[in-house]
Parts: C-alpha cells; sequence; structure tokens
C-alpha cells in the first residue's frame, strides 16, 4: 500500500515554514486588538506561574481561586497606583496652560539657535501656539483629549481589558495542560520530558528576570522621587512612578524619561539648574543599567545586547509600546525553549505537570 504521507525536500520545508511564519505575523498585526492584549495576558501568566504554584502548593488554595485571586490583586494594585499618583496628573492638567506658555518662553529664547536652519524655528513655534495675539494662541495649541474622545476610545480599551483578564484567569487556571498539550505535539523529535523541562525553564526565567527588574525600577524610581523631591522639583512622586514604569520598555523608556525631566526642569528651574533634574536620572538610570542589572539580572540571564536590541525595535514597531513591555519576556522565552540558557535541573518541589494518558491495551 503506498504511503500517503507528503514527503518535502528541506528547501521547500523552509520555504512553507517561512510562509507560515509571515502569515501567522500578518495575522498578529491585523488582529492586533484581540492578539496584543492576549500575549500580554499570557507573558504576564508566565510571570505569575511561579507564585501561583507556591500559593497552591504551600497554602493548599484551589486552582480556581489562585487564578481569580491574582488578576484582582494585579487590578487593585493598577487602582491604587492611578490613586496616588492622579492628585500630580490632576495638577499637571490645570497647569497645562501656564506650562504652555513657559514653553513658548523657551522656545523664543532659543529661537536664535535655529533661525539658520530653514523654517525649523517657525515650525516649532507654530506647534507650540504660533506668534499671533493670545487667542490666536489658545485655538492653534494642542489641546488634552476631551471628554468626548475618551468616551469613543473607552470602549476599544474596555474590551482589551477584559480580553486580557478572562484570558490571564483561564491561562493560570489551565497552564498545567497547556504545557503538557505543548508538550505532547512539540515534543516527537526532542521528547515530551524535554519540552517540559524547557518549558518549566522559561518559566523560571522570565519570572526571575521579571521579579528582579520589577524591584531593580522600584528602587530607581524612589532614588528619583527622593532625589527630585530634595531638588525641589514638583510632582517628584509622579517622576519617580513614570522612571518606574517607563524602565521597562528598555532605551525607549530611559529617553523619554530624559527629554520629560529637561522640559520639567526648563520649567521649573532657570539656568543651568534646569539640567540638573535630567543629569541626576542619567547618573541614577547609568548606575541601575551598568552595575546593578548586570550583577543581579546578567548572572542567569545573559543575553546578547543586539538580540535585545532587534526584540525591542520589532515588537515596538510591531505592537507599539505594549509591544516593548513583552520584548525582552519573549525574548527569554523563546531563547529557554530553544536551549539557549544553561539552567539546572527542574527542582524536586516543583508541582508535577499531568502526564500522557496510557494508550489503551
Amino acid at each position: 500500500m503506498t504511503d500517503p504521507t507528503i514527503r518535502l525536500d528541506p528547501m521547500s520545508r523552509v520555504a512553507l515554514l517561512v510562509l507560515a511564519g509571515v502569515a501567522g505575523f500578518t495575522a498578529l498585526k491585523l488582529a492586533e486588538d484581540i492578539f496584543a492584549p492576549l500575549c500580554l495576558a499570557l507573558v504576564t501568566g508566565i510571570i505569575l506561574s511561579p507564585l501561583a504554584d507556591m500559593l497552591e502548593r504551600r497554602l493548599r488554595l484551589p486552582p480556581m481561586s489562585v487564578a481569580a485571586a491574582l488578576p484582582t490583586l494585579g487590578i487593585l494594585a493598577v487602582g491604587a497606583l492611578a490613586f496616588a499618583v492622579e492628585p500630580v496628573v490632576g495638577r499637571l492638567v490645570d497647569q497645562w496652560p501656564s506650562i504652555r506658555w513657559e514653553l513658548r518662553g523657551v522656545v523664543n529664547d532659543f529661537r536664535g539657535f535655529v533661525q539658520n536652519i530653514g523654517q525649523v524655528g517657525d515650525e516649532v513655534q507654530r506647534a507650540l501656539g504660533g506668534t499671533g495675539n493670545g487667542n490666536d494662541a489658545e485655538a492653534a495649541a494642542p489641546s488634552i483629549p476631551s471628554l468626548t474622545d475618551a468616551l469613543f476610545v473607552a470602549p476599544r480599551v474596555a474590551a482589551q481589558l477584559l480580553i486580557f483578564i478572562a484570558a490571564l484567569f483561564f491561562f493560570l487556571l489551565t497552564r498545567a495542560d497547556i504545557y503538557a498539550w505543548v508538550a505532547e505535539h512539540a515534543g516527537q523529535w526532542l521528547g515530551r520530558e524535554t519540552i517540559l523541562n524547557r518549558i518549566r525553564t522559561a518559566e523560571r526565567l522570565v519570572a526571575h528576570y521579571f521579579m528582579t527588574i520589577s524591584l531593580i525600577n522600584a528602587g530607581l524610581g524612589i532614588a528619583l522621587a527622593i532625589a527630585l523631591g530634595v531638588l525641589g522639583m514638583p510632582g517628584a512622586l509622579a517622576w519617580g512612578v513614570g522612571a518606574a514604569l517607563l524602565n521597562f520598555v528598555l532605551y525607549i523608556g530611559p529617553a523619554t524619561m530624559v527629554a520629560g525631566l529637561l522640559l520639567g526642569g526648563l520649567i521649573v528651574f532657570d539656568g543651568w539648574s534646569s539640567v540638573f533634574p535630567a543629569l541626576i536620572y542619567l547618573v541614577l538610570n547609568g548606575i541601575e543599567s551598568q552595575v546593578v542589572t548586570p550583577t543581579f539580572v546578567g548572572r542567569r540571564i545573559a543575553v546578547n545586547p543586539l538580540a535585545i536590541f532587534v526584540s525591542l525595535v520589532f515588537w515596538l514597531w510591531f505592537w507599539g509600546p505594549l509591544g516593548g513591555v513583552i520584548a525582552i519576556p519573549v525574548l527569554v522565552i523563546v531563547l529557554a525553549m530553544l536551549d539557549v540558557f544553561d539552567d539546572p535541573a527542574v527542582p524536586a518541589d516543583e508541582p508535577p505537570l499531568p502526564q500522557k494518558p496510557a494508550e489503551p491495551g
């Protein structure tokens, strides 16, 4: 009897894989509103999996309770953070007209430096409100999004948030079965146990990376808030929170903070004192990136800087700021599945994974 299996030569297999990859990423891009929160939920679930295992194993909590409690606690934490920062954000919104006028004054002071660069000075001046009377400037100035704009965006954001929470809940609830299914279908060449061990390795590495980076970023935010408070910078707490959150997005986050602190310094201080906030942040960020992070993260997760940069650029282009958040965890997961990291064997106290059911005799 003729074997019905279709056998492809190596070049055809490579071409088929490339086409499948292009089709897959095209679908991810076109359905960004669905797949972006799903991907973020999966990465978040992998990060929280060791904590969920500990709660189930040591506190003997049922999986359903753990899967419901962790997203709920996360929502409460985000709400508490928003409540703490809200007064500062409210003051910034109230002071936006005066901030805009201060910016116009800064642009006028430095306008002489750009007079020989064509229309650059005029474009900057026009973007900040022009040189006409107050009413013209008010009309031309960029405005804060209105309530109508927020109402149009709210349903989309709410839908993505609902997708994220639901996907995170179901992943935490059924992650062992998902891992077993992946190992069953992807372990035909390497073996089921090998794939399971690599999944556990990826899980531990991503969780270790995120927990360590979270503590480091929190320390950076606290140090910056204290330093800016001593300097007399308004909203020091908000700047610290912003530094901690933006530091999760490599390169782009620190650059955004430097630009923001330069702008804030120009508004608050005079002369050379205006660059002090940005200089303080650069010093603290340099200590964090060159000393603290390599010491506590690099011992276990050593990734080529080019791979980090390429992953970050790709995911930022692909999904914007959300892509920047998941870029490094996704890279670590992929490298762990490719067995790039020399990670020890699965600890003995790891919870058992579902085993393949015995074939009926």
